[in-house]
């Protein structure tokens, strides 16, 4: 687990992230909360509840940049989803327990991906050794003949012919020769068939009842000796790992480090209803109450304890407050913290500063046309100006307004750069008014736009 201090977390969401200074204090805290909770006696340990946070801004602030990152972080399992997809007990939408098999599932997949990179090495011997054996066949009680081997004499032994083989391969000389392999089959439609929406654990059981009937199956394909490699390389990996010790490593991964932003929870913020929409949101904020407060969620890895998992809720809170939650689930997110819009200052910053800025990942983009393009000062300006403007005169939808302009802004460019290559571009002040002022101009039109 990550034993970042708060102030260095901070520090390294302020590289991706503008401002929001008090998010970012808060959700360090918690993350560091974390660190400290596994140093204490295992008697202690266990008392300790995770600090739920819920998050209070518009759209487009930064709310689930700021988990989304925390979580790569803390290399811990991260899920985002939407407390409005869900409905009460799973009668029409999704069950919430879901999320917890799905975080599971992404934790699973995540450890198998670290042990697969650990045995990485054995893997790729083993494949040259078996693509060895595809290139040069065993067979009973004849002489091997390697006449249709180029560059490999037809009398040589079969040692020297397998090591001659070997060099050829390492120099890539045998890439595009075609030869038939044969992989583990992938499971098969049926085991999609019943996880549907409402029908999670119907669909694990018999998932889980079919791969035990059915035998391990494997598919024969023909493809390069290139696409082989990787292919037999994946395949041995998998064998090379103890999945058991991946599924133990993984649950106990989501009990003590998962994290699961839920999304929009101001949506299911209804109470006192009666009848129609506010019972469904009630409903589905019961269901998640033992979730949040801890429980066992069965899943298709066995049973996971949801006790330790961290919680970070997020919504605009425009009409409901954290406040008509149910008080016993605003009693399970103890911080609070308000995310402030954000400004025409802010989005020069956005532009420009952050690792991920907008203005480099498009320069970058391009780079790899061969057109150099060149933003001025003054042209960052522009669109972070006509970027507040829209934001004030339409709906504010934060800096992923930063997005749409920068699109409308660089459109012909991108069109046109294949035949650009190796030409300057530059976009200054006026060439962002000569692009956007017509459409800034009709509001309506920017409204649909931009």
């Amino acid at each position: 687990m990550s034993a970042l201090t708060p102030a260095e977390i901070v520090a390294e969401l302020d590289r991706y992230i503008v401002g929001q200074h008090r998010a970012k204090r808060a959700v360090a805290i918690a993350l560091r909360n974390r660190w400290r909770r596994q140093n204490l006696p295992p008697a202690l340990r266990d008392e300790v509840a995770p600090k739920n946070i819920i998050m209070i801004g518009p759209t487009g602030v930064g709310k689930t940049e700021i988990a989304r990152r925390l979580a790569r972080l803390a290399q811990a399992p991260f899920i985002k989803v939407e407390a409005s997809k869900y409905t009460e007990v799973g009668y029409v939408g999704r069950d919430v327990e879901s999320m917890i098999r799905d975080l599971t599932e992404q934790a699973v997949n995540m450890v198998k991906a670290e042990m697969t990179a650990q045995v990485r090495e054995r893997a790729d011997a083993i494949a040259e050794e078996r693509l060895l054996d595809l290139l040069l066949p065993r067979r009973h009680g004849e002489a091997f003949s390697s006449s249709t081997l180029e560059e490999v004499a037809p009398d040589a032994s079969r040692d020297a012919t397998r090591e001659k083989l070997r060099a050829q391969l390492r120099a890539g000389k045998l890439e595009d020769r075609l030869i038939d392999v044969e992989l583990a089959a992938a499971g098969g439609p049926m085991v999609q068939l019943f996880g549907g929406q409402g029908m999670e654990e119907v669909g694990m059981n018999l998932q889980n009842m079919l791969s035990q009937m059915m035998p391990g199956r494997t598919r024969r394909r023909r493809v390069k000796v290139g696409e082989a490699r990787k292919l037999i390389a994946q395949d041995e990996a998998q064998k090379l790992i103890d999945v058991d010790e991946a599924v133990a490593q993984a649950v106990q991964r989501v009990e003590n480090a998962g994290i699961v932003f839920l999304d929009e929870l101001d949506k299911v913020a209804g109470r006192e209803g009666g009848h129609g929409p506010d019972v469904s949101r009630e409903g589905v904020q019961r269901d998640l109450l033992p979730i949040v407060e801890g429980s066992a969620v069965t899943t298709k890895y066995g049973s996971v304890r949801t006790d330790h998992i961290l919680f970070i809720a997020a919504g605009a809170f425009h009409v409901a407050k954290p406040s008509d939650l149910i008080p016993e689930l605003q009693g399970r997110f103890p911080i609070r913290v308000e995310l402030e819009p954000l400004t025409r200052a802010d989005f020069v910053r956005i532009l420009s500063e952050p690792e991920n800025a907008l203005v480099r990942q498009y320069t970058e983009l391009l780079q790899t046309e061969g057109v150099r393009l060149r933003f001025t000062a003054e042209a960052v300006e522009a669109v972070a100006d006509i970027a507040s403007q829209v934001n004030q005169r339409t709906e504010n939808i934060g800096a992923r307004r930063l997005y749409t302009i920068m699109e409308k802004l660089l459109d012909e460019v991108s069109f046109q750069a294949p035949d650009w290559s190796g030409k300057e571009i530059v976009i200054d002040a006026e060439y962002v008014h000569a692009r956007l002022a017509e459409v800034l101009k009709d509001e309506d039109l920017s409204r649909y736009i931009l």
